[in-house]
């Protein structure tokens, strides 16, 4: 998770899905982030992959919502030192 985290850029794409209003975020609506589609596509499946992010495709948009408890086990692995 943290090594998926580490990349300034899929950082960016985890925090604006987890601060969209409803909880989730089209992918038309995350994707200024200063890379191209493609890269912003790479980074996504890259979080999902991690665990940290869950999507689900609608029409020609994919939307990305947090997988639940990601953030519970950030938190958990912080406060227990990454020691499990």
């Amino acid at each position: 998770m943290f090594k998926a985290l580490g990349d300034p850029v899929r950082l960016r794409l985890f925090s604006a899905v987890a601060s969209h209003p409803g909880g989730e975020a089209c992918v038309c609506d995350i994707s200024d982030v200063g890379v191209s589609q493609p890269t912003v596509s790479h980074h996504l499946k890259r979080l999902k992959e991690a665990g940290l992010l869950a999507s689900e495709r609608r029409g020609t948009w994919v939307y990305y919502r947090l997988e639940p408890g990601a953030l519970a086990e950030i938190g958990r692995l912080l406060t227990s030192g990454g020691t499990g």
